[in-house]
Formats: C-alpha cells, sequence, structure tokens
C-alpha cells in the first residue's frame, strides 16, 4: 500500500515536479528537442511545456512524443505578448486555460462548438461541429486582424483537418496550432497533416492527447510570461 504524505496544498505542484524529475532520471528519459538552434530560453521553454504535460497526464512518454516545429516557442511567446486570442475545440479546454493571466497579457479565449450557427452549418454541410467551428474562427479573424490567433486543439482531429485544408486551399494560414487531439480515428494522420506544412505548431505525435493537454501547453507559456 502507498504511504499518504504530509504535505501543504502550496507545495503540492512543486513536489509533483520533484517526482517528475526522480521518475525521468531513474527510467533514463531525456527530454529531448526536436531543431537545431535553440537558444537557452527557447530550450528551457520546451522543457517547461513538456513537464506541465506529463503533470497534466501522469503519462512520461509526454518527454519523447511532443513534437515542436523550428521556433515554435519563441512565436507562441510572441504572438501572447501581442495579445494573441485562443480558439479551443472544447469547453474543457477552454476551462483549463489561465484566463486571468491571458487577460493581462490582452487575450481572450473562445469556443464555438455550442455556437448555433456552428451547429446548423455542420448539420447542412455534413461536417462536424469541430470543422465548423474553426472555419468560423477563421473567418472571423480574416474579417479583423488586430489580434493573433492561436488554435489550440485538444480533442477533434477533424478541427486539425478543417485548419489544414483552409491553409492546403490558400485561404487562411494559422498564426500557429497546438495540436493534441486524441483517440484512434484519424488523430495521427490530421497531426502528420500539421506537420508536413509551414504552419508553426506544438503538436504531440501519435494518439495520446486531449483538452487538459492543449489548456497545459498554453498554461506553461503564460507562466513563462
Amino acid at each position: 500500500m502507498s504511504t499518504v504524505e504530509t504535505i501543504k496544498p502550496d507545495d503540492i505542484e512543486k513536489r509533483s515536479f520533484e517526482i517528475i524529475e526522480r521518475e525521468l532520471k531513474a527510467q533514463n528519459i531525456s527530454v529531448p528537442l526536436y531543431y537545431e538552434g535553440k537558444t537557452a530560453e527557447e530550450t528551457a521553454l520546451c522543457r517547461d511545456i513538456i513537464i506541465r504535460c506529463i503533470h497534466t497526464t501522469a503519462d512520461l512518454n509526454y518527454a519523447e512524443t511532443m513534437r515542436f516545429s523550428p521556433g515554435s516557442v519563441d512565436i507562441i511567446r510572441k504572438l501572447l505578448s501581442d495579445g494573441a486570442n485562443i480558439i479551443t475545440d472544447t469547453n474543457m479546454a477552454l476551462a483549463g486555460i489561465n484566463k486571468k493571466m491571458l487577460e493581462t497579457l490582452g487575450g481572450r479565449a473562445f469556443c464555438f462548438m455550442a455556437d448555433e450557427e456552428v451547429g446548423r452549418k455542420a448539420k447542412e454541410r455534413g461536417c462536424t461541429r469541430a470543422y465548423a467551428a474553426m472555419e468560423k474562427a477563421a473567418g472571423l479573424h480574416k474579417a479583423n486582424r488586430s489580434r493573433p490567433l492561436i488554435f489550440a486543439i485538444g480533442n477533434a482531429p477533424t478541427a486539425l483537418i478543417a485548419l489544414y485544408d483552409m491553409f492546403s486551399s490558400g485561404t487562411y494560414k494559422p498564426d500557429l496550432i497546438i495540436g493534441v487531439p486524441v483517440g484512434f480515428v484519424n488523430v495521427e494522420a490530421s497531426k502528420e497533416l500539421i506537420m508536413a506544412t509551414d504552419i508553426p505548431y506544438i503538436i504531440n505525435s501519435g494518439r495520446k492527447g486531449g483538452s487538459p493537454v492543449a489548456a497545459a501547453v498554453l498554461n506553461a507559456v503564460l507562466y513563462s510570461l
């Protein structure tokens, strides 16, 4: 039987990170990074993102599966510093983002999955709500480019497919995509589509992910600011 630790509430997260570091070391798991020419700040933030994803999921595998396009961590820091808005594909991801910190930088977070217009268009066209929600977000952004826009996708691979379709047709290019949908149908393929583009991305390869992971990536960057 496991022993219950006596620990102050404010120290729980710190203790969790200590355990993560200890277990990574014990299993000889490094935290690899996936592009050359990284600055020390980029390296540190990549590591912070990975550790927070592990903390969120209790899954050390994220140390080996997170993928960063060249310069993506500098790009996301700049976007958030410039007051970027966030589009999520679930209300769970929306709830997990530290919106107070986001708002201090001038940004806001939105989810259009329950939007009536999105539901109507999805039904008319026979596509998913996630696909239609991404089209709505892109349309609003094209009409008003006053703020950058980050897509944080943690559930629906069709959201990534919609973003890829708009990019490949030349109608819209996202500023950055966090692509961590979870599941079995089209999950890996949708991530691979985004990684084949020149859209800046932070993606977890394979089937794992989820809305809490999408929020964790954003929060790691917000805390760094």
